[in-house]
């Protein structure tokens, strides 16, 4: 476990100091998710999730909102194949500005690793991303478009002995590390790691919760400035399983 958290670290290291890093700004957020699989066969089942990310002195206003919805495919228990599209809206906090929307198909493969006594969740997930930009102040006909790949990990480590189970609190680690490419990306290729550390609670089989803080590095389109985002974090993960238990 120590050891994957460390390759990712010397992954971001490796792409920021490729960087002449001449501005940070740092600014605090709060983030909220929901998320959502529902199984419906042995094969087939839903995902969903949804954001609101607030910013400016933690809340003051929003700064995006994410819908994303998509088909999982179960090769088995531990190994899902999904594939879907989201929807984004990055808020301008300037009523003078324009609000601008992203769509972003995506697809991805995540597996799932259960210890006596941890959890480890690992998804690789790629993204077409078409964004709308601004000309002259308004909205561009068209889009920009970019591919980015993302793969993230995740330990649930329970603080009482049998493993994660109902009414069980953990403490939850996880760390994702995003690459942009694509004909428009010149300076970027490196586009942020997202670090959490948390504690939560599975109150069901099939409902948990974590609360903590997340650590945002991001690298903007210029390849030298960069945003560094301290942010509280609440995900709440619904995990439902509909199949006919008779068969």
């Amino acid at each position: 476990m120590i050891r994957l958290l460390v390759l990712n670290f010397l992954l971001v290291i490796f792409f920021v100091s490729d960087a002449q890093v001449k501005n940070i700004i740092t600014n605090e957020q709060v983030w909220l998710g929901y998320f959502n699989q529902t199984r419906f066969t042995n094969r087939s089942g839903l995902w969903f999730d949804g954001h609101l990310r607030l910013t400016g002195g933690f809340a003051e206003r929003m700064s995006q909102d994410i819908a994303r919805l998509g088909y999982v495919y179960y090769l088995h228990d531990n190994v899902r194949l999904a594939a879907g599209y989201g929807f984004i809206t990055n808020f301008s906090g300037d009523d003078a500005v324009p609000n601008l929307h992203e769509h972003r198909p995506w697809q991805q493969i995540q597996w799932f690793d259960k210890k006596p006594y941890f959890n480890m969740m690992q998804y690789l997930r790629l993204e077409q991303r078409f964004k709308e930009y601004l000309t002259n102040g308004e909205v561009a006909n068209d889009y920009q478009f970019n591919q980015r790949i993302r793969y993230s990990m995740a330990f649930t480590i329970p603080l009482r002995p049998g493993g994660v189970q109902p009414k069980t609190p953990f403490i939850f680690v996880s760390d994702e590390v995003m690459i942009n490419f694509g004909k428009e990306i010149i300076n970027n290729y490196f586009d942020q790691n997202r670090f959490f550390a948390g504690f939560g609670y599975q109150f069901t089989k099939s409902l948990n919760a974590h609360l903590g803080y997340l650590n945002v590095f991001l690298e903007r389109p210029s390849g030298t400035d960069f945003i560094n985002s301290h942010a509280i974090r609440l995900f709440v993960f619904h995990n439902l399983d509909l199949r006919n238990k008779e068969n």
